[in-house]
């Protein structure tokens, strides 16, 4: 079953490429009443590497993601990408700034095909009117070819061509994650937050992810891996924060960072 693209909105300009920018989160804070769920968090996301952020369940990881996400609102402290403020914009402006993220479940179109659902990311680059799409004019029928094959590259950088056609919901755990990873790639982001990507997958299928993630880093694309597989993370990362309670309690490269007594501790307690 092929989806119609209708849903595409008025005429706007075609998104060129996003130049890489660096994310830097100052003085992060969020207060929920009287509880503190993450207090005085820095670190820079540059491009052109994948940073890590680590730490225990209940940590703030997810709080800090969807403040760096505009879904929460920051109560202290300042995000910026480049220089433009992101501390207190909404989700779509951050969306449209160049940040994409996938999400601990997933949510996808369960009923479309895996091609369909890896074309809404591309809503950003659009620009046939909708009048065009609902006539069938040629302009609407070559962009549509355009995004298609973009997408089909996608699916090819992901090794998932053979499954274009198949419903999203039918594919096994790992592959419905590649698809929420190529949509959210379709948007051309800047910066890619990639939350517990590898959860539930075995090995071979995290090393096959972790290198492509190593590409979208060597191509200059900056990337933010959360996750709790503590061994993938280092091996893909070149720097790593460690949150627990809230609270930055390191950063470093992999090899000092698993070194560190309060990191030792948050994770295998100081008995």
């Amino acid at each position: 079953m092929e989806w119609p693209i209708l849903w595409r909105s008025c005429a706007v300009d075609a998104a060129p490429p996003m130049p890489s920018e660096t994310l830097t989160l100052r003085h992060v804070t969020k207060r929920f009443g009287g509880v503190t769920a993450v207090s005085d968090v820095s670190f820079d996301i540059p491009p052109g590497r994948i940073t890590g952020l680590i730490g225990p369940n209940g940590a703030g990881k997810s709080t800090l993601v969807n403040m760096i996400a505009g879904v929460l609102t920051l109560s202290e402290g300042d995000i910026r990408l480049g220089s433009r403020l992101l501390s207190q914009a909404p989700a779509f402006e951050v969306a449209r700034s160049g940040i994409a993220r996938t999400f601990q479940n997933i949510r996808l179109l369960a009923e479309a095909s895996v091609l369909d659902n890896v074309l809404v990311g591309f809503h950003r680059l659009e620009r046939a009117s909708l009048a065009s799409h609902l006539l069938g004019l040629p302009a609407s029928w070559r962009e549509t070819r355009d995004l298609r094959a973009r997408a089909r590259d996608l699916l090819n950088r992901f090794g998932m061509q053979r499954y274009a056609e198949y419903p999203a919901g039918g594919l096994s755990y790992g592959h419905q994650r590649r698809v929420e990873m190529m949509r959210a790639l379709a948007t051309q982001p800047r910066l890619l937050m990639l939350d517990e990507p590898v959860a539930g997958m075995n090995d071979v299928e995290a090393a096959e992810l972790g290198d492509i993630f190593a590409s979208l880093a060597r191509d200059g694309m900056a990337v933010l891996l959360i996750e709790h597989n503590v061994p993938f993370v280092m091996r893909l990362c070149a720097e790593i924060n460690v949150l627990d309670t809230g609270r930055l309690i390191a950063s470093g490269p992999p090899g000092t960072v698993m070194r560190d007594p309060a990191v030792i501790a948050a994770y295998l307690g100081t008995g």
